[in-house]
């Protein structure tokens, strides 16, 4: 059996990917000695870790979690495990800063994956789940096509990562991040270029074969497995040993380097003394049914109005068709333009500027007046309800626009603050970039609770110079030193 180099071809602007390859599948002992070479040498008694363990275990994490989901279902698909070996390894590598696979001597025994960026920050999740998504150009070859050999079904310019991560026997990996001052990166000159390698064992990508058997999840175990299975894959149980301590390992922590965008784990701040009540800040206003919009419409947060029942026989006065007086009930402006009844509810608000005249008419029971003379005007709208995922952001819901946008009053799930951070990111504190996760967001700025979710108010507000992140509630939000583009928002709590 053999394999062959699939190829290396860019993808995207900013960040690049690079295939695997191999040619001979030796026995664990002849891995094991190619391995050792790459072992650092150093006067400690005990390794230092080679990546932050947060890194480690989101890459491990992503990679079981993704092998379990393939489509159509693996029966043979085995967990992976976390390989030291591989990881000095992999250290050893990335420290030559060089964009190609290597070295020669271990390819013929591993598989490899790499990756790079420059410029805005990258968790190595996000190169996990791009090599994964590969899979959009792949096409699962079915056991009666694979006759006498499978054929290679990529449409795309490369699949090879995708292969695998999701090569069914591949158990073992060990990853490892490095930033090179200066790396050439075909042809061009990256400088703090964040450097990205994966290996595997035993090695993926062989020729005429499918990277899994089709079937029922764990139907086709390996015996070894005892028949257990988690999560769709092969399991073994002894897995479940005691969990690394800080004093089993001595984790290197790296000196702040001069470069901005490295993988660097965030400090947890010194816990502080909590104050004595938290400040809750709601977007929608509770007003009567004569208050006016002039004299409650003051700052930003004059948008969104709960309006009482009952409004529809108050006196309050009203100026205008579709065009309101500044000067003119809001609630009544409400039901007149039918956004509301009698029941009352919420209203959502656009302040227009000077209108000429304001005309009169009679509409759903509440009659307004005319007024000629040039005033500040608003209008009215009703107020959606829509139910969103983890992973929705206002970018995608109700990007800013001028003069004003609406959002719909959304509602989380519960569990969002458990969403990994690049699926679900979080940029920003009290003023977040638009990119966020809207329901992260909310568990991060304490307006709703992580375990039952609920209800939130949005505002789109312009895009800010930067984004501080920070620890808040459970969720780690990012910063975000020079955004080119996207724009804002504010989170709201909602009254129950």
């Amino acid at each position: 059996m053999s394999g062959v180099w699939r190829g290396i071809i860019p993808v995207g602007l900013v960040w690049l990917v690079c295939g695997a390859q191999g040619f001979l599948l030796p026995n664990a002992t002849q891995l094991e000695k190619l391995l050792s070479k790459y072992q650092q040498d150093g006067s400690h008694a005990r390794a230092r870790r080679a990546i932050p363990r947060a890194d480690k275990e989101e890459i491990l994490m992503l990679h079981n979690k993704l092998r379990g989901q393939v489509y159509p279902t693996a029966s043979n698909m085995e967990y992976m495990t976390w390989d030291e070996e591989l990881e000095k390894s992999a250290t050893a590598w990335a420290q030559e800063c060089i964009w190609e696979h290597g070295p020669t001597s271990l390819l013929v025994s591993i598989g490899q994956n790499l990756a790079v960026h420059w410029g805005r920050y990258r968790s190595p999740g996000f190169h996990v789940q791009s090599w994964y998504d590969e899979v959009k150009d792949y096409t699962y070859p079915y056991p009666h096509e694979c006759n006498p050999w499978c054929p290679e079904r990529c449409s795309g310019a490369m699949c090879t990562h995708y292969t695998q991560i999701v090569w069914a026997t591949t158990t073992k990996v060990g990853c490892a991040v490095h930033t090179c001052r200066s790396m050439n990166v075909w042809g061009d000159i990256w400088e703090n270029a964040v450097y990205l390698v994966c290996n595997y064992s035993p090695k993926g990508n062989w020729i005429g074969e499918a990277p899994y058997k089709n079937g029922r999840p764990c139907s086709e175990c390996p015996p070894s497995y005892g028949g257990s299975c988690k999560d769709n894959l092969c399991y073994r149980e002894t897995y479940n040993q005691k969990s690394e301590t800080d004093e089993m390992n001595e984790v290197e922590t790296a000196p702040l380097p001069e470069e901005k965008h490295v993988w660097i784990q965030p400090r947890v701040a010194r816990p502080t003394k909590p104050s004595r009540s938290a400040v809750v800040s709601y977007m929608a206003q509770v007003v009567r049914c004569d208050t006016k919009m002039k004299d409650k419409c003051k700052g930003s947060t004059c948008n969104r109005y709960q309006c009482p029942a009952g409004c529809l026989k108050n006196k309050a006065k009203l100026f205008g068709t579709v065009f309101y007086e500044s000067s003119s009930s809001i609630c009544r402006a409400a039901i007149h333009s039918g956004v509301i009844d009698d029941q009352g509810g919420l209203v959502d608000v656009t302040r227009n500027g000077k209108v000429p005249f304001f005309v009169k008419s009679d509409r759903h029971g509440v009659e307004s007046l005319s007024k000629y003379k040039a005033s500040s005007s608003f209008m009215v709208s009703k107020v959606k309800v829509q139910d969103l995922d983890c992973y929705t952001t206002v970018a995608q819901l109700c990007p800013f626009e001028k003069p004003t946008t609406h959002c719909p009053r959304v509602h989380c799930p519960a569990h969002c603050q458990d969403q990994p951070s690049y699926w679900a990111p979080v940029f920003g504190t009290n003023i977040y970039a638009d990119t966020s996760s809207i329901c992260r967001t909310a568990v991060h700025a304490g307006v709703i609770r992580n375990d039952s979710g609920g209800y939130v108010d949005l505002m789109p507000i312009d895009k800010k110079k930067s984004y501080v992140g920070s620890l808040k509630n459970g969720v780690q939000s990012e910063s975000l030193r020079t955004p080119r583009d996207g724009k804002a928002f504010r989170i709201f709590a909602v009254r129950e």
